[in-house]
């Protein structure tokens, strides 16, 4: 198989149907597979040559969406560039994976000259805005659409490389995985057999960043039905709103900070969102609190959580919609998908019993390639064929299984266990807490103890620190309860929606060593 598949599909069966919606531009699929033709053909022109990678540095919109396209058309391998790095790190990627294109929208054209100097060895920038804002040197893609006819789809697939996504990098260089088009196709066709994905012809709305895997299967899924793209460049709860509500939208993929700021949010209280069916987040578990609040804002809407990493392309569990309803499998990240096999193993790679605490690892068609010319992390990663995701957690009597925490991320006070996740859990269930973070600092006495780290919400009396500690005591065990909280506006956010944690924890442990044990 192959990621064009569905785009041939589209144009065979639905061609006059709106295939991509972005801002007031609206372009059907026979429009949009002709552009990916010529953009393709111009590619080759450029002297693109099967197997060479071609990054993409843009926000989310159609032009994504072309590009995407057009490169395995091409017969080229995709390298989405995180839009939150800086200049030195998008330039280690590109010189990591020896990028011999890079796609620029006008967000980053001011950047390109620095690129360059520190990429001596790329060959092309094309750009994709307005002439003022165009680099030196630059090619303008829609010249290059206009200026060459359509070539044929190299019909890339099967197992040939289709793209390298670059891991956060939360310890040194961040890492290229290579993805397979079976890779990525694998996890479609196992979310369609879950059948909790999106509809065929659904309208579909991609906020969160596309770089990140997770927004990028989303809209691959949505290729594959058939469905149509409505695009945004980045999350505000008024603009998610207003789109849900302008273009019909019935399907979408945000992280639980997303969901918690579009329900929460007096910008997106008045617009009507009737239309929205399946809600898909990731990132993390959903706290209970702003699960409630979402259901009852979003009282049509079924909801998945998606479990997984880059390296399992990226989806190795899905809890479905009336999994939620379960208090108790709500809290799990559900079961294993139909193309995956999940297990949880001691650090002898022993399958633990149910309930047993230990790594949680997988393997189908779905795991890496490996990690772009890192042999030895790949075989470390891989080994036993099992892709070890270096997460924490159990797996019940039913298959569920339950993410207690990054194995480094596990706290260690007074010689007891503790999982940050179930006491943000705890936390979040008070009515004053918007969202949190826990974390394990420095203790003389305790080796670390429990620190949270808390926004409050703002239309709730504030409590203190005592208050929020006896919560929690009232939820879970004693021990676990944060020993010092933190109150703060804003929580650190990777591009992904997750809690940078490593940031949270750099004033508590400069000059401190931490281990694990």
């Amino acid at each position: 198989m192959h990621l064009t598949q569905g785009l041939h599909r589209a144009v065979q069966q639905n061609p006059d149907l709106p295939a991509t919606i972005d801002g007031d531009r609206v372009r059907c699929w026979v429009e949009s597979a002709d552009r990916v033709a010529r953009l393709a053909a111009g590619l080759r022109a450029h002297g693109v040559r099967p197997g060479d990678r071609v990054a993409l540095l843009a926000l989310n919109g159609d032009l994504y969406h072309e590009v995407l396209l057009a490169v395995p058309w091409a017969d080229a391998v995709l390298v989405p560039v995180n839009t939150r790095w800086s200049v030195p790190e998008i330039a280690f990627s590109l010189r990591d994976c020896d990028a011999a294109v890079l796609v620029v929208d006008d967000a980053f054209a001011a950047i390109v000259p620095a690129l360059r100097e520190q990429t001596p060895d790329l060959r092309v920038v094309l750009h994709s805005g307005e002439p003022a804002q165009r680099p030196d040197g630059a090619v303008d893609v829609e010249g290059v659409i206009a200026g060459h006819q359509p070539v044929e789809d190299a019909r890339r697939g099967g197992d040939a490389l289709a793209g390298i996504f670059y891991t956060g990098g939360t310890t040194g260089h961040p890492k290229g995985v290579m993805l397979s088009h079976d890779n990525v196709m694998s996890n479609i066709l196992g979310a369609a057999a879950a059948g909790v994905m999106w509809d065929p012809g659904s309208r579909l709305l991609h906020v969160a960043p596309m770089f990140h895997l997770a927004a990028l299967t989303g809209w691959a899924i949505g290729v594959t039905v058939g469905g149509t793209h409505v695009f945004l460049p980045g999350f505000t709860p008024g603009g998610v709103a207003a789109a849900i509500e302008r273009h019909h939208v019935e399907g979408m993929l945000l992280v639980p900070t997303m969901i918690q700021m579009l329900v929460d949010s007096p910008d997106a209280a008045g617009a009507d969102l009737s239309s929205l069916r399946r809600l898909l987040y990731g990132a993390s578990p959903i706290s209970d609190a702003v699960l409630a609040r979402a259901a009852e804002r979003l009282p049509g809407v079924g909801f998945t959580q998606a479990y997984g990493m880059s390296e399992l392309s990226p989806i190795a569990t899905l809890l479905s919609p009336t999994d939620h309803l379960d208090p108790v499998r709500r809290r799990s990240g559900g079961r294993a998908a139909p193309h995956c096999e999940v297990r949880i193993v001691d650090e002898q790679d022993r399958e633990l019993p149910r309930g047993g605490v230990g790594q949680i690892v997988a393997r189908g068609d779905n795991v890496m390639l490996g990690y772009w010319n890192r042999p030895e992390e790949t075989a470390e990663a891989l080994r036993g064929g099992w892709m070890h995701t270096g997460d924490g957690g159990y797996m019940d009597d039913h298959g569920y299984v339950y993410v207690v925490d990054r194995i480094k991320d596990m706290i260690v006070t007074g010689g007891e266990n503790v999982y940050s996740v179930e006491v943000e859990n705890a936390l979040a269930t008070h009515p004053a807490v918007a969202s949190c973070a826990v974390i394990g600092v420095p203790d003389a006495g305790w080796g670390e103890r429990v620190h949270a780290v808390v926004v409050l919400a703002g239309d709730v009396p504030a409590p203190d620190a005592e208050e929020l500690r006896e919560h929690v005591k009232n939820r879970i065990a004693g021990y676990k309860a944060p020993r010092t909280v933190e109150f703060v506006d804003a929580l650190p956010l990777s591009g992904a929606g997750k809690v940078l944690k490593r940031e949270l924890r750099k004033e508590h442990w400069s000059g401190a060593a931490r281990g694990v044990s």
